[in-house]
Order: structure tokens, then C-alpha cells, then sequence
């Protein structure tokens, strides 16, 4: 059985989705005040996008964590449901087996909306980390590389790499084809803040149609 298995898209089936997976370092240099904000920033992410009538419907999110492991703490689930999970810190940074086990979801997701006829914006993909992959001499590092070159020119999906302090941005700017943003200190609150608006604003939108982005200086900037 599939974590999608036992997620069926019962309600709202006329609603279009806009899947948002979150790919989020809780290596134990997350540990202290990072990984507090962290929480506190996705707790206010569920907040904005569940006091908004229509992303509530039409916004999914998923997150998988790595650190000690790759784990699922979150499947897709619409916004109206999502109840943040609570992350702590611990391990290394297996990010290549992130990435492959989050587009694994995502697949199986968009298979999903197809057999139930349901339409779907171009989902984002949104990697916070504040270190460098632990798996980067493997195999699967290799193929998450791969992979998301080959979706982003398939226009699979859109994936915003953004690294805290202590991040690695060669290797951010290995796996992406936008350029990676830093986070301004622990600016995470403001950051989900963006990323909700965006994604409301997304989802107001017809399947397929370019959306401008708010500018993210609020929290981001670029590498120093």
C-alpha cells in the first residue's frame, strides 16, 4: 500500500490541485533556534493558506524530511486538513535520497489527479537546507540531479532551493535551474508567509498560466 492509497481524492473533485512539497534539512546542525523557526514557519504557513477559501481546496502539501533518514511525516494532503508536524533535529544530510523519494510521491500524485480527472497547476517543489548533501559521492545524488534537470526542462514541476546559514550553494546551484536564495538570518516565518501568498495567488489562476511572484527580499537574498 501507498502513502496515496490511503489518501483517495474524494472531495471536490471539480476543484483543480496545486501540489507543494516541501523538501526540509532537520540535520542536527538544524538543531537550537533554526529548527524552532522552521516550526513556526510552517505552522503559519497552514494557518494562511486554510484561512484562504479557494487555496484551502485547491492547494496540496507534502513534506519529507532528511536527517537521520529520509522520512515522510506528511503526505499530500489539502491545505483545509494540513496539520503541521512537529520537526526535530538530528543526523546528517542525506538530500540526493530526499529528492528521489519526494519526486517518487509526486508522481504517484499526479497519477492520482489523472485517473480521477482532476486538473492540476505545475507543482513546486521548495528545499530548505543549511548544509551540503551528506550522499553527494552516491549513486542517488547522481540520479537526483538527473531527475530534476530533466523535469524542470519537462516542465514537470518548478523547484526554489533556499539556503539558511551554513548551506552549500554550489550544490544548490548543481540541482537547480533558478538561482538558490539565503535566507535572511531565520527569517522563516516571513519566508512561508511568501510562499503562501504565492500559492494563493497561483491558485486563483487557470492551470498553465504564468503567475508573477512577489519579490522574496523580504526574507531572501542572494548568496554571500
Amino acid at each position: 500500500m501507498t502513502d496515496f492509497d490511503q489518501l483517495p481524492i474524494i472531495e471536490d473533485p471539480e476543484e483543480a490541485r496545486c501540489p507543494c512539497l516541501l523538501l526540509l534539512d532537520v540535520s542536527y546542525s538544524m538543531s537550537g533556534p533554526k529548527i524552532k523557526e522552521l516550526n513556526r514557519g510552517i505552522e503559519e504557513f497552514a494557518v494562511e493558506l486554510g484561512n484562504d477559501a479557494l487555496a484551502s481546496k485547491r492547494v496540496e502539501v507534502a513534506i519529507v524530511t532528511f536527517g537521520d533518514g529520509v522520512e515522510v511525516p506528511l503526505g499530500f494532503i489539502s491545505a483545509r486538513d494540513f496539520q503541521p508536524p512537529r520537526l526535530d533535529s538530528n543526523g546528517s544530510t542525506p538530500m540526493g535520497h530526499a529528492i528521489l523519494r519526494g519526486l517518487d510521491m509526486l508522481e504517484e500524485r499526479k497519477t492520482a489527479y489523472r485517473k480521477n480527472g482532476i486538473a492540476y497547476y505545475r507543482p513546486w517543489i521548495f528545499l530548505i537546507t543549511d548544509g551540503a548533501p551528506t550522499d553527494i559521492d552516491t549513486q542517488q545524488w547522481t540520479d537526483a540531479v538527473a531527475r530534476i534537470r530533466q523535469g524542470e526542462h519537462d516542465k514537470k514541476f518548478a523547484l526554489f532551493c533556499v539556503g539558511v546559514e551554513g548551506a552549500d550553494f554550489c550544490c544548490l546551484r548543481e540541482i537547480s535551474i533558478r538561482d538558490p536564495l539565503q535566507l535572511r538570518g531565520l527569517k522563516f516565518h516571513e519566508l512561508f508567509v511568501w510562499l503562501s501568498s504565492s500559492l494563493i495567488s497561483v491558485s486563483r489562476s487557470n492551470p498553465g498560466d504564468e503567475v508573477p511572484l512577489q519579490n522574496p527580499s523580504g526574507w531572501g537574498m542572494a548568496p554571500t
